[in-house]
């Protein structure tokens, strides 16, 4: 038997086949369409995975994918089944962009009892020429109000995060524009740190090329 697995060798292990979003693992790289629909931080870039992390929630759990390209920028990619699947592309902006894009009277009624916020960004024609333009949507409404969760670093697809590493707790907030094409994604941590992301949905053909790690 040692002679005929001598002579024979031993069979290579199939390929890894990658045509996905949900089977991206760190490392694994992307290329995006060249479309002009999408922002420069997006358009025609190849994107790695840096990091895989887990949104826990009551009865839910979502992956998300941390990608950087050239720029160094960080892209958060979220990949939504639901009765049409999609991609949720999304970056984080600071309190100083916050206060340039938007009305700060009208974002602080997202916190405010009972959710129903409405909120337009501030110039959006002139908006659209710089980096943020087309990220941003029109005439947003509040959908989220406090939605309770965990962050997980941790990549726990197929199964639950440990009880005993509840992550960090989160309040999200949530606006969405009339056409659902943009979002305004909030999340508010113990302590009062606060995470604002503008966010994209896109269909998965923006993603045109899978790259696995090798």
């Amino acid at each position: 038997m040692g002679f005929l697995s001598g002579l024979f060798g031993k069979k290579e292990a199939p390929a890894r086949q990658l045509d996905h979003p949900t089977k991206l693992i760190k490392g694994d790289m992307i290329t995006l369409d060249d479309s002009f629909a999408l922002p420069p931080q997006l358009k025609g870039q190849q994107l790695r995975v840096e990091a895989v992390h887990t949104y826990e929630y009551e009865r839910t759990q979502n992956c998300e994918f941390l990608l950087r390209g050239h720029s160094g920028d960080a892209i958060f990619l979220t990949y939504v089944e639901e009765d049409d699947s999609y991609l949720s592309l999304s970056i984080k902006i600071n309190s100083a962009q916050v206060d340039t894009l938007f009305d700060m009277a009208e974002f602080e009624q997202i916190f405010e009892e009972p959710g129903q916020a409405k909120l337009t960004p501030k110039s959006l024609a002139q908006a659209q020429d710089d980096e943020f333009g087309k990220w941003l949507g029109e005439n947003y409404h509040q959908v989220e109000f406090a939605g309770f969760g965990y962050f997980h670093r941790q990549d726990y697809r197929g199964q639950k995060p440990p009880q005993d590493q509840q992550g960090e707790a989160f309040e999200s907030y949530s606006l969405v524009n009339g056409q659902d094409s943009h979002a305004i994604d909030i999340e508010v941590y113990e302590g009062g740190e606060t995470e604002v992301m503008l966010t994209l949905y896109r269909p998965l053909t923006d993603i045109r090329q899978y790259w696995p790690v090798s």
